[in-house]
């Protein structure tokens, strides 16, 4: 008995021990791979857990192959587990022979499950590069599934048709339902050689017991003109007699064929499809088009738990909830995009750029084409047809899985208003001609891939002559001042100006930067006169910034007895910086009385430096006040009781308290706490406590950790740390990865760096870059007077 035991607990550490490895190599969590799997993240640990039970064959397939391990790597797993579980013999034995092969060979996109995601590469020797499959979410139809398939594994034929549209996981729902069966050492036939309905017809009477029959798009089968009854009369056979069973037969269906097969005949007129209703009748289950909100909820879970292409879904579909297709389609969308024709490219860069600038869903087809032609090369645009754009429209007309297409004409709704109530303020911009819309999942993409892109010229040219809607035109006006395409903005403000009196702003804007600070000044005040004393406030801070402190407050003043109470809070800025205190806290009260929230910060910081703990105002700014009195332990107390109430910037103070009492690892555990509460500063707070206290590899973990959860600007400021420490090698590395990461600001940052170090070359093609993803660069930063694409300054404006 204790050889045996040995021989068993060895089996299952060998088991547990290729299982780690496999997680090792994917890069996965047991987190992300519970999620991926539809499975509970304790079922999962239990498989990974010493001293746990032996994990179920169904567990164990289904990690293989989430791991993307091989066919022959799967098989060893499971011989592992049965020999961990002292299964010898017996039917979970893998048979060699017969039609079809082991559940546990097949790779799900070969039976014609849709990927979700894009290619990755699987671990393990021999594997190949695959496609990734989301989460799984279980809905009403899976539990018919599920009893069927668990009355086929008690020894009892069974089949069910699983009816519903297109890309809704009809597939991908059978395919889960088998998993159980693989560790009973069940087979999968998918006839489909030299054409599905001859395999079926051809060997049918071949398929042996415990064997999975997949007909996916059985019309291919059941809908055959010659062959559809003799199938279904064979398929009625197999089912009905014992000594074959058991065996498992699953399908899809369009509804419109199952409506075809199931209807009954006309008296006296033809029965086409005799045997296949029969075979039909009683063993159909609707798959529905939509996520019900449960089944939202529970992919929600699956994003939450770190599935990524399920959070992209839900981000795009979860409105409508067509999840299954927008998942379907997505691949396809890609590779018509990547893979389209020099017009159709240009198009869908064209209609990306204006999405993620601010144009609205309704793309003109006039601005589309316009637009599209420098985003072409000169030998591209050179064998243009005449019809050109007419063949590419309709080309990206043509839908992909889930009938979505990559941009499609649309058609504006009317706005519905009951009698008797106000016409809107606001009557939208008629648009004349057809309109266009871009799918949702390419949008994404272009926002994603092309955040650092400048749209060219015709991009700016389409924009003035064909869009019209006011909201549109602001947002592209700055987009276009944001990216030093002044020209253009200065054009896009004069065409809004009559219809938006924020133009005026904008133009003073421009006027502003281009040094004509006159009549920057005039515009923003009869900006003000017209119900914006904002761009005093912008004026006033221009002032300011250029040593004028008498005339910034002067403007500051008016914009706030205009109705600017941001004014009053940079006034207050303006006091305190200038040593008045006094004056400084009437304003930031005043500014605070009048609805500006900045204000608030500054007087906390106020209140703390005369260390009175009877002015401060939130437990927050109590426990700051006790720290400063030398009193941290009422300062500690009171900080918890502060993050209690959902303050997390007191996690941030509780993380530096910790730290600065020498408990690093409670400090790091509380940022993260911090973190994971949607709060990621604190995590970056640490690091640089961790960066002054002379432990650089622990700061730039920190600040990885920090840009992972949505602030890459931690490793721009940790990038400017290393900088001023002299360490410019190591600050370059920063400065590129959080531009990647997302914060395009650090091009800027890293151009500065070069500048200063007399490298202005290099340094004028990041500011380019830096510009052309939207970064505004001011003088001090963009000291060449050319705008980006090399045309001098407009000083005409």
């Amino acid at each position: 008995m204790g050889g045996e035991t040995d021989e068993r607990e060895a089996a299952l550490t060998e088991l547990r021990k290729r299982l780690v490895d496999a997680l090792s190599h994917a890069g996965l969590t047991k987190v992300q791979l519970a999620a991926r799997m539809g499975r509970s993240r304790t079922t999962v640990q239990a498989a990974f857990q010493t001293g746990g039970p032996v994990p179920s064959g169904a567990t164990v397939a289904a990690l293989a192959g989430k791991l993307g391990l091989s066919a022959e790597q799967k098989r060893e797993l499971l011989e592992l587990r049965r020999a961990a579980a002292g299964e010898t013999a017996g039917p979970v034995r893998v048979r060699d022979e017969g039609l079809g092969k082991p559940i546990e060979q097949w790779d799900p996109h070969d039976l014609e499950v849709h990927p979700a995601g894009t290619r990755i590469t699987a671990a393990g020797a021999g594997a190949r590069e695959q496609r990734a499959l989301s989460g799984y979410v279980r809905r009403a139809h899976d539990r018919a599934l599920a009893d069927t398939v668990g009355e086929a594994a008690e020894g009892r034929s069974r089949m069910l048709m699983l009816v519903g549209s297109s890309s809704t996981g009809k597939t991908r729902a059978c395919w889960e339902a088998v998993q159980p069966l693989a560790a009973q050492g069940w087979r999968l036939w998918h006839p489909y050689d030299p054409t599905r309905a001859e395999a079926a017809l051809a060997d049918l009477d071949r398929v042996g017991s415990r064997t999975v029959v997949w007909l996916n798009e059985a019309q291919h089968y059941l809908g055959h003109p010659q062959a559809g009854e003799r199938i279904a009369a064979a398929l009625r056979t197999l089912l009905t007699h014992t000594d074959r069973g058991p065996v498992l037969v699953l399908g899809t269906l369009w509804p419109e064929y199952a409506d075809a097969y199931t209807r009954l005949a006309a008296p006296g007129g033809s029965d086409p499809h005799s045997q296949v209703r029969e075979f039909l009748t009683g063993r159909t289950v609707t798959v529905p088009d939509v996520f019900d909100e449960e089944a939202l909820q529970a992919a929600s879970v699956l994003a939450r738990d770190g599935d990524p292409i399920m959070a992209g879904a839900l981000s795009r579909a979860r409105s409508h909830g067509r999840i299954t297709q927008d998942l379907a389609g997505a691949p396809e969308l890609v590779r018509r995009y990547e893979q389209g024709t020099p017009p159709v490219r240009a198009l869908l860069e064209a209609a990306m750029d204006a999405r993620r600038l601010g144009v609205g869903l309704h793309l003109p087809q006039a601005f589309l084409i316009d637009a599209a032609t420098d985003y072409l090369t000169d030998d591209d645009y050179d064998h243009l047809t005449e019809d050109w754009a007419e063949a590419a429209f309709a080309a990206l007309a043509r839908p992909v899985h889930g009938r979505q297409a990559p941009l499609r004409r649309a058609t504006t709704r009317p706005s519905r208003h009951p009698p008797g109530t106000p016409a809107p303020t606001r009557t939208p911009a008629a648009v004349s001609g057809p309109v266009f819309r871009l799918a949702d999942y390419l949008e994404q993409h272009g926002r994603m891939t092309r955040q650092r892109f400048c749209p060219p010229a015709s991009f700016w040219h389409a924009a003035h002559a064909h869009l019209t809607d006011p909201d549109e035109l602001t947002r592209l006006a700055r987009a276009a001042d944001d990216r030093q395409r002044l020209q253009w903005a200065h054009h896009l403000w004069c065409k809004l100006a009559p219809h938006n009196p924020d133009a005026l702003l904008g133009i003073a804007a421009v006027r502003n930067t281009i040094g004509d600070h006159e009549g920057a000044e005039t515009l923003a005040r009869y900006a003000a006169d017209a119900g914006h004393p904002e761009a005093l406030t912008y004026l006033a801070q221009t002032r300011e910034q250029a040593g004028n402190r008498e005339g910034a407050e002067t403007l500051a003043r008016y914009a706030a007895d205009a109705g600017h109470p941001r004014a009053l809070t940079y006034l207050a800025l303006m006091r305190e910086q200038a040593g008045d205190p006094k004056s400084a806290e009437t304003l930031y009260r005043q500014a605070a009385d009048a609805g500006d929230a900045r204000a608030l910060s500054g007087l906390a910081r106020m209140r703390e430096q005369p260390a009175d703990p009877n002015g401060a105002e939130t437990l927050a700014d109590l426990a700051r006040l006790r720290e400063l009195t030398g009193d941290p332990e009422a300062a500690e107390a009171l900080a918890w009781q502060a993050a209690a109430t959902g303050d997390m910037g007191a996690f941030c103070d509780l993380t530096r308290m910790r730290e600065q009492a020498g408990n690093p690892q409670s400090a790091e555990d509380l940022a993260r706490q911090a973190a994971d509460s949607c709060y990621p500063d604190a995590l970056f707070d640490l690091a640089h406590m961790r960066e002054q206290a002379g432990d650089p590899k622990s700061a730039e973990k920190l600040a990885r950790q920090a840009a992972d959860v949505g602030y890459p600007e931690a490793l721009a400021d940790l990038a400017h740390m290393r900088e001023q420490a002299g360490d410019t090698q190591s600050a370059e590395t920063l400065y590129r990865q959080a531009a990647d990461a997302g914060y395009p600001e650090a091009l800027a940052d890293l151009a500065h760096m070069r500048e200063q170090a007399g490298d202005t070359q290099s340094a004028e093609t990041l500011y380019r870059q830096a510009a052309d993803a939207g970064v505004r660069c001011d003088a001090r930063r963009w000291p060449y007077g050319l705008d980006p694409d090399g045309s001098p300054t407009p000083r005409w404006l």
